[in-house]
C-alpha cells in the first residue's frame, strides 16, 4: 500500500498536534490546581461544584447580613440602655418630689433635673445612624421618632410620627430577623412626664394637694412601665444576637463543610496529573523522533 507524502505529513502533523495540545492541557491544569478545565470534562462534577459554588455565594451573603445586623442591634441595645439610665434617674426625682416635706420651691427646683432627662429621652428616641435614617421609627425610618409640637399645651406636644413595622434581614434559607424596635410608647411617656414639669414649674405646686399627688403618681407609674417596656426591649435585643452568633458559626461550619467538598471533587490529584503528563510528553517525543527518522528515508536509499 503506498502512502502519499502529503497524506503522510498531514497524518503525523495532526498527530503532533493532538499530542502536544493534552500536553499543554495538562500543564494548565497542575499551574490552576483545577480537576476541571471545562464543564464537559465530568458533567456529574461540575452541577455538584456549581451547586457547591451557589450555596456558598448565599453563605457568604447571609454572614455579611448577620454581621451588619450584629452591628446594628447591639447599637439600639446601647441606646436603650441610656434611655433606661435616664428614666431610672428621673424615678429617682419623682420618688424624692413624693415626699410630702417638700416645698413648692423644693419641686419647683427638681423641674430643671427632670427636663434634662425629658429632652434626652426625645433626642434618644429620635436617633440617627450613620446614613441619617432614624433607628427607632418602625419602617419610616426618614420620619422623626417622636414629633414636637410647641404650640400644644403640656401634656400633648409630644407625639409618635414614626410606625410599628418591622425591617426584616434575612440571615438564613428561610430565617429573617428583625433590624429595628419600635417605640411609639415614647411619646405618651413623654407627654405624662411634660406635664408634670410643667406642674412643678409653676412654682406653687404642692406634693400634698390630692391633684398634685394623682398627677405624680401617674407619671411614676408611667416611668416604671417605661423602665419595664425599655428592659424588655433591650432583653430581646440580647436574645437576638444570642441567635445571630449562633447562626453565623453555624454558617461558618457549612461554609467549611463546602470549602472541603469544593476541593475533594475539583481539586486536581497532582500524581495522577504527573503520571499523565510524563505520558503526554514521552508520546510527543517519540512521535517527533519518528516523524523525523521516516521523513528522512528515501526510496533512492535502497536502490
Amino acid at each position: 500500500m503506498r502512502i502519499a507524502s502529503t497524506q503522510y505529513h498531514g497524518t503525523m502533523n495532526t498527530a503532533l498536534q493532538d499530542a502536544s495540545a493534552r500536553a499543554q492541557e495538562m500543564l494548565e491544569r497542575i499551574a490552576s490546581g483545577k480537576k476541571l478545565s471545562v464543564p464537559s470534562d465530568d458533567p456529574v462534577t461540575a452541577v455538584r461544584l456549581s451547586r457547591l459554588t451557589r450555596e456558598e455565594a448565599a453563605l457568604t451573603q447571609y454572614r455579611e447580613n448577620i454581621s451588619a445586623l450584629s452591628t446594628r442591634l447591639q447599637q439600639n441595645e446601647a441606646l436603650l440602655d441610656g434611655m433606661s439610665t435616664d428614666l431610672l434617674e428621673a424615678r429617682d426625682l419623682l420618688v424624692w418630689a413624693a415626699d410630702g416635706g417638700n416645698t413648692p420651691e423644693d419641686v419647683a427646683a427638681m423641674a430643671g433635673s427632670l427636663k434634662s432627662l425629658r429632652d434626652s429621652l426625645f433626642y434618644t428616641a429620635n436617633s440617627r445612624d450613620q446614613e441619617g435614617r432614624y433607628v427607632f421609627s418602625g419602617t419610616a425610618t426618614n420620619t422623626p421618632t417622636i414629633g414636637f409640637d410647641g404650640t400644644q399645651p403640656p401634656g400633648f406636644r409630644y407625639g409618635w410620627t414614626g410606625n410599628a413595622g418591622t425591617q426584616q434581614v434575612v440571615v438564613g434559607n428561610g430565617i429573617t430577623q428583625s433590624a429595628n424596635v419600635p417605640l411609639g410608647q415614647a411619646a405618651a411617656l413623654l407627654n405624662q412626664l411634660d406635664k408634670t414639669i410643667a406642674t412643678f414649674e409653676t412654682g406653687t405646686a404642692s406634693v400634698n394637694d390630692p391633684i398634685v399627688r394623682a398627677e405624680l403618681t401617674a407619671t411614676l407609674s408611667g416611668v416604671d412601665a417605661g423602665i419595664d417596656q425599655i428592659n424588655t426591649l433591650i432583653a430581646g435585643l440580647g436574645g437576638a444576637q444570642n441567635t445571630l452568633r449562633t447562626l453565623g458559626d453555624n454558617h461558618a461550619n457549612v461554609s467549611l463543610s463546602n470549602q472541603q467538598a469544593g476541593l475533594t471533587l475539583g481539586a486536581l490529584d497532582y500524581s495522577e496529573a504527573a503520571v499523565k503528563l510524563e505520558g503526554y510528553t514521552t508520546a510527543l517525543q517519540a512521535t517527533q523522533k519518528a516523524y523525523a527518522k521516516v521523513s528522512g528515508l528515501s526510496l533512492f536509499d535502497v536502490i
